[in-house]
Order: C-alpha cells, then structure tokens, then sequence
C-alpha cells in the first residue's frame, strides 16, 4: 500500500488489527494531511465545535458509528458546544501506547464527518 496524500484518500483506508506504532517520520507525513489536529502526550488530539448541544450529540453520534465499524474508539469528551477527540493505539509499543496508522484513519474519517455536519440548512 502507497502512503496516502490526501485527506480523502486517508478517509479511504480501513482500520486493521495489530497495528505497529509509527516512528516519527510516519507520524509526520501523516500529520500533515490533518492539520488542524495537534499531537500531545502521544495522543493524537481535536476539539470539534459546534452552534448546540442537538449538533454536538448528532456529531458524537455519528463519530460513535464510525468508530464501532472501525474497531477503533477514542476518548472524548463532550460539553455542550464541543466535542474533543483523543485517538491513540494501547496495544502499540509493548502496550504503552502510542499512534498507529488507525488513528490517523479515523481522525480523517471523523473530519470529514464534521464537514458534512456544517452543511448550511
């Protein structure tokens, strides 16, 4: 597989088990197709804002879909006007966490969620 150069193309890919965590150099390539998520303490980190609570849950909802079918779930947490979404892979780096190409997957996944909650009524 060929690394992917958009964020459509890395919406594309499908999360797998047993993933190995990416050294620097992966992380940044893949990084740079999400920019508006930062890394902190190893966690690939957004927070997502909407107008109400009603956007905020429909979005949680949809990202929790998402995530089931992906086998790939991250921590949130949610207040009424935002969403934050925490990926990182446990059963990377003898099961000290880390990120893992899933992350990125469903950090681009969730992105594209978010625009297509942001279409004007």
């Amino acid at each position: 597989m060929s690394t992917p150069t958009t964020l459509q193309e890395l919406a594309q890919l499908s999360c797998t088990p047993r993933q190995h965590a990416l050294g620097d150099t992966g992380v940044a390539t893949l990084h740079a197709l999400l920019p508006q998520w930062t890394v902190r303490q190893g966690k690939l980190c957004r927070d997502y804002g909407f107008k109400n609570y009603y956007q905020t849950l429909a979005f949680v909802n949809a990202l929790a879909y998402m995530t089931h079918t992906q086998d790939h779930h991250p921590e949130l947490i949610i207040t009424y006007k935002t969403c934050a979404v925490r990926y990182d892979t446990h059963s990377v780096n003898q099961g000290a966490g880390g990120l893992s190409e899933n992350d990125f997957i469903c950090a681009a996944k969730a992105d594209l969620i978010f625009q297509s909650s942001q279409v004007a009524p």
